[in-house]
């Protein structure tokens, strides 16, 4: 696993951008996976800006969702699927037949998710997987003690998930759905890269379990430490509990620049 400590939130989603940007003029089809929340806006508004200045072409590029909720109309603003089209598809010029994503309204949820994995499989595989990671260490919604090996499935949330996400939900906890769709570990796995995105001090603890715990189903995170391409970029805050912190500078501002990410 490598770990790139950056200045701030700007920063690395500017570096985040230019990895993408970069796999995009290798790969102009590539498909990207896409996180939401408001940890991964700056790597998608840098990589926005890259596309109006014509630094890259995302005419090609497809994107595929990482979760869902259950029960929200696939038109509801918070659906998942709407808030990727605000922040990603429209301002990067992608069309929405160019998108994959889980059904959360379906009535066989089961099959939905199965659907779902074998898309991805037919579509080649996920090239970038961007994510972020919850203050317990989730990724997607695979809540501690999930399966470092599950699919993608149905999941009830924590309470403190709910909590965190009643902030999209004008502050109500009660229009939180308890239940996601959600790639599960072994699915995020599959990815051929994961970028794990991580800023302020309230992240500092599950990126210290993520990057230098055991690999341990309690911090779902910590399965990245299984995979051969995994980069984790975190902020001074959020690199803050970090042992090694100064060796993981190190090792970045030796890397050669051909590299990349």
């Amino acid at each position: 696993m490598e770990v790139v400590i950056v200045a701030d939130a700007k920063a690395g989603g500017e570096l985040v951008a230019e990895t993408m940007a970069r796999l995009l003029r290798h790969k102009p089809d590539a498909l990207l996976g896409v996180a939401t929340g408001s940890t991964p806006l700056p790597v998608y508004e840098a990589l926005a800006a890259q596309v109006r200045a014509g630094a890259v072409d995302t005419s090609r590029a497809r994107v595929a969702q990482l979760d869902e909720y259950v029960g929200l109309p696939a038109d509801h603003p918070e659906s998942y699927r709407s808030v990727l089209r605000r922040e990603v598809l429209e301002p990067l010029g992608i069309p929405v037949d160019a998108f994959l994503g889980p059904d959360g309204t379906a009535e066989d949820v089961q099959a939905a998710c199965e659907r779902y994995d074998r898309e991805l499989a037919e579509a080649g595989g996920v090239d970038l997987q961007l994510l972020g990671i919850g203050t317990d260490g989730h990724i997607g919604f695979n809540e501690p003690c999930s399966s470092l090996a599950s699919r993608t499935r149905i999941k009830t949330l924590t309470e403190q998930t709910r909590v965190d996400n009643a902030r999209f939900f004008d502050g109500d906890i009660g229009q939180v759905p308890h239940h996601v769709i959600t790639q599960g570990i072994g699915t995020i796995l599959e990815a051929r890269h994961l970028v794990l995105l991580a800023t302020g001090e309230g992240k500092a603890d599950a990126v210290a379990a993520t990057v230098e715990g055991p690999v341990a189903a309690v911090c779902p995170a910590s399965a990245l430490q299984l995979h051969p391409h995994a980069t984790v970029v975190v902020d001074e805050a959020a690199a803050s509990k970090l042992k090694l912190a100064d060796y993981f500078r190190h090792t970045y501002a030796n890397k050669p620049e051909w590299q990349g990410l």
